[in-house]
């Protein structure tokens, strides 16, 4: 049995599928800073068989939390005379142009922490001044003094040659051996010294606390069962738990990327290879972009980034996801200009949304829902007081506006929809696809309420919502093969390319690789894909490219470059035929195939009259209030068409249609929208 959990900031989400191909979920309150706590008690609230339990695969929220909250450990940087400032420099690159008071990121390594070492590699990776050790004992004692937990190594050109790097980490263990180290050259393989710095640093920086987490949750898992454990990665692969604890900031995104994962799976099963997948928990809002049943996965990774800050880049391979502050818990509450926002603020698990009575005064996303009548009080766990959430909205929102509270309840709404249509447009339009040629996929906790109405906006004609929606992500691990991705800067120009030169090079990665795998204790079979990122002679931004496996010739390089005027025209709108082109680096993608859970058709043959549960007043935008009537998600009907207003409820979501729109059932249990959004068919 599979069995795979996903930490949310809300609440922890467990699925399985039982003996009868059924799927099994259960939910419970995330328990921070302890989560390995949450995941225990909701395996044990779920009432899986611990025994029958082969897989157990893990998404967190660990590493991007401590980050983002600035909990990692106090970090060291070691890196060739000259170039400690690396992180200060940054780039020049400012996204707020014309802010005379624009600052750069502040480092996570503070100056008198980074120290040099004497040493220098050219850029073919040869040898110009030998390591010299000499001074790196006083070094470390310094940093010991200092409280150091964790050392960042990166040295200039050690992508090429790592053997420096490889030298002083050995030195470091056996003078240190409780210190947590990183060298460059394990976490990337690319070129770009700042890039590279900055990831190594961010590695050894939530090395003991993801180590830390991990460990806790081996332990306490050893004492249930004994299954091998695997943790999502960023890349929508997962990895072993050791392999996980070396580099976990592949595990950055490790929870989001598994529901876009499990989008193209599910994608790939009803004949829709163009998606948008979209998540909405109860901290943020996550959107990604599938083409052609293909993730898009780059190492142009940053966190923090946007108009006004420069972020900082991480260069390992992540799923694309744009993600915002927007979720069910989400506060919303007034600018100092007295305008209405909602996020990037949220309640959480505690105390939570005002509707929880754990103590929460602000009023969030969820209780405007319940304010409406979107939600019901009597699907939460607890008792819910709506009066308790009228005075709240009043006091903070309405009150301000000289409105009633389920105006602003409905303003909270469309604020919130306003901030995510926002990231659906970043991920689709801003990037050159038009949203009409795509269907949105939609899940978490929060998904299935919004999507109707931000798809119809957005122009998507369709919108699926997944059987298991409210644990979807978590679903999609259940799908997931095991991954390692590396990518080796390897510039040349595509003319006059050595062919047996490059395959040498190709074989090189893929037999590392393999090795990794075989020392996880993966006996899986192996498939390898290969790509390669390329551009014009002179330009700085490249584009990646499938190729094909095997040695090449002249045939299989005019169809590369081809292939990439084509997807270079598609992202700048435009190509040069007669350029000069180069390779910039080889990128190999290792799947450690495993054995995984079908999707079993499910036919219900119900009367619709068996799934309606009562008619309940809504308050919807223009309209006001509709008696709206609400149906129960198990009991729908397959194929059955409702006509909007309706609601479709399910345990932990609910999904809204408005007046124009239609929903049924598909054969698998999904819940599937016409928006009705008119489609030109010629696109």
């Amino acid at each position: 049995m599979r069995v795979a959990t996903d930490i949310g900031g809300t609440f922890t989400d467990l699925v399985y599928i039982d003996k009868n191909d059924d799927v099994k979920v259960a939910k419970s309150p995330t328990t921070p800073p302890d989560f390995e706590k949450g995941v225990i008690d909701v395996i044990r609230k779920s009432g899986v068989d611990y025994t029958q339990i082969e897989n157990f695969i893990h998404g967190s929220t660990v590493v991007i939390n401590a980050i983002t909250e600035r909990k990692g450990v106090k970090t060291a940087l070691i890196t060739t005379q000259g170039f400690r400032d690396v992180l200060e420099i940054a780039r020049g690159n400012r996204p707020d142009l014309f802010n005379i008071r624009y600052e750069k990121p502040v480092p996570f390594v503070e100056r008198y922490l980074r120290k040099e070492v004497k040493e220098r590699l050219n850029s073919k990776g040869e040898v110009v001044l030998p390591l010299d050790l000499s001074d790196l004992k006083t070094v470390l004692e310094e940093l010991k003094a200092e409280g150091v937990e964790a050392i960042a190594i990166a040295y200039l050109h050690a992508y090429i040659n790592p053997d420096h790097e490889l030298r002083t980490k050995e030195y470091i263990l056996q003078e240190w051996p409780e210190v947590f180290v990183s060298a460059s050259h394990e976490v990337t393989m690319e070129w770009r010294e700042y890039e590279r710095t900055s990831s190594t640093v961010l590695n050894a920086y939530v090395k003991p606390i993801a180590s830390t987490y991990i460990d806790k949750l081996d332990n306490e898992l050893q004492k249930m069962m004994s299954s091998r454990n695997y943790i999502m990665q960023s890349n929508g692969g997962t990895t072993t738990f050791e392999h996980a604890k070396d580099l976990p900031i592949h595990m950055l995104e490790s929870g989001p990327v598994a529901g876009v994962y499990g989008s193209a799976v599910l994608g790939n099963e009803i004949g829709e290879s163009n998606i948008i997948a979209f998540d909405i928990g109860g901290t943020t809002a996550k959107c990604s972009l599938i083409e052609k049943g293909e993730m898009k996965v780059s190492t142009d990774y940053y966190i923090e980034k946007n108009s006004y800050h420069a972020g900082y880049p991480i260069k390992v391979p992540v799923v694309d996801i744009v993600e915002i502050g927007n979720g069910g818990g989400s506060i919303a509450w007034i600018d100092e200009v007295g305008s209405l926002k909602v996020g990037p603020q949220s309640a959480g698990a505690l105390p939570g949304p005002i509707a929880y009575g754990r103590g929460g005064t602000e009023p969030t996303t969820t209780d405007a829902n319940l304010l409406t009548g979107r939600l019901s009080p009597v699907n939460f766990d607890y008792p819910v007081d709506l009066s308790a959430i009228e005075a709240g909205i009043t006091n903070k929102i309405a009150s301000k506006f000289s409105i009633s509270a389920v105006d602003a309840a409905l303003g909270i709404i469309r604020i919130a929809n306003a901030n995510m249509l926002t990231a659906l447009k970043l991920i689709s339009i801003r990037k050159g696809h038009d949203p009409r040629q795509f269907s949105m996929v939609a899940f978490g906790g929060g998904g299935s309420m919004h999507a109707a109405a931000l798809a119809k906006e957005l122009g998507v004609k369709k919108v699926i919502i997944p059987f298991a929606s409210p644990v979807f992500s978590a679903w999609g691990m259940l799908m997931t093969d095991l991954r390692q991705d590396s990518i080796m800067t390897y510039s040349k120009p595509l003319d006059g390319l050595d062919f047996d030169a490059t395959q040498d090079k190709w074989l090189e990665i893929e037999n590392r690789l393999w090795q990794q795998f075989k020392e996880d204790g993966v006996d899986e079979t192996i498939i390898f894909s290969r790509f390669v990122d390329i551009r014009y002679s002179g330009q700085e931004h490249t584009v990646k490219i499938p190729v094909p496996n095997g040695r090449w010739v002249n045939e299989t390089l005019e169809h590369i470059k081809q292939s990439f005027h084509e997807q270079h025209e598609k992202n700048y709108t435009f190509r040069l035929e007669d350029a000069s082109c180069e390779i910039v680096s080889l990128h190999v993608t290792a799947f450690g195939k495993v054995q995984k859970p079908t999707i079993n058709k499910k036919e219900n043959t119900n009367a619709i009259e068996q799934s309606f549960k009562e008619v309940r007043p809504v308050y919807f935008e223009q309209v006001g209030w509709v008696d709206t009537p609400i149906y129960d998600r198990e009991s729908m009907p397959t194929g059955h068409l409702l006509s909007g207003p309706a609601i479709i409820e399910e345990k932990a979501a609910v999904t809204l249609i408005e007046q124009g729109q239609t929903i049924h059932a598909d054969i698998y249990g999904n819940l599937i929208i016409d928006t009705g959004v008119l489609v030109d068919e010629q696109l």
